[in-house]
């Protein structure tokens, strides 16, 4: 539509011409969904939004210069329409009632699932010690998870403390690799051999 054509248009729908309007809407209607649908992302919203364009459209169709296009006008209505109802759904997005959550209910939440996730972590880490060997096993045992000395360590198996040390330095590298295996998934890809 020429500019010529566009402000016939816009002088016959002043006039109160009906049928225009309906044929400025038919025009930029699949324009105003696009571009409402790509900002608010949701069909029904935009739908909804679609409609207020054209409402406002019609409303401040007197305030139309011809400076621009009038594709150009009808985007920035649309625009402008969808930046409103961005808004107005961030406004909303954060209401929660008051007495929905307090910190005791959220700390309760927190705590319970760092304890699933704790728990979690130590069944792995019993389950890669129990494939250490036994020496080993028991080693790491006392020391991280009965929280042993290296000195009480060397009481109960009679092996001196700087042997204690180097055993646990051992069974703490056997250890890694076996978490290794456990923590980084296997490429089960077999490319035909």
């Amino acid at each position: 539509m020429t500019t010529n054509e566009e402000a016939l248009l816009v002088a016959s729908i002043l006039k109160g011409n009906t049928a225009d309007y309906a044929k400025l809407v038919d025009q930029y209607k699949d324009l105003v969904y696009t571009l409402a649908i790509r900002m608010l992302k949701n069909r029904e919203e935009a739908e909804e939004v679609s409609q207020d364009v054209f409402i406002k459209i019609f409303k401040s169709l007197a305030s139309f210069k011809g400076d621009s296009k009038l594709s150009t006008w009808v985007y920035r209505v649309t625009y402008n329409c969808c930046l409103d109802q961005i808004k107005k759904n961030k406004k909303h997005l954060n209401d929660v009632p008051v007495d929905a959550y307090n910190y005791n209910k959220i700390d309760t939440i927190d705590n319970a699932l760092e304890g699933l996730i704790k728990e979690e972590k130590q069944q792995l880490i019993r389950s890669c010690v129990n494939r250490l060997p036994e020496e080993s096993s028991a080693i790491i045992t006392l020391f991280y998870f009965d929280e042993l000395s290296l000195d009480e360590i060397s009481g109960i198996t009679g092996i001196e403390s700087n042997t204690v040390k180097v055993k646990l330095f051992r069974a703490r590298k056997k250890l890694a690799k076996i978490m290794e295996q456990y923590m980084i998934p296997k490429n089960n890809l077999n490319y035909g051999t």
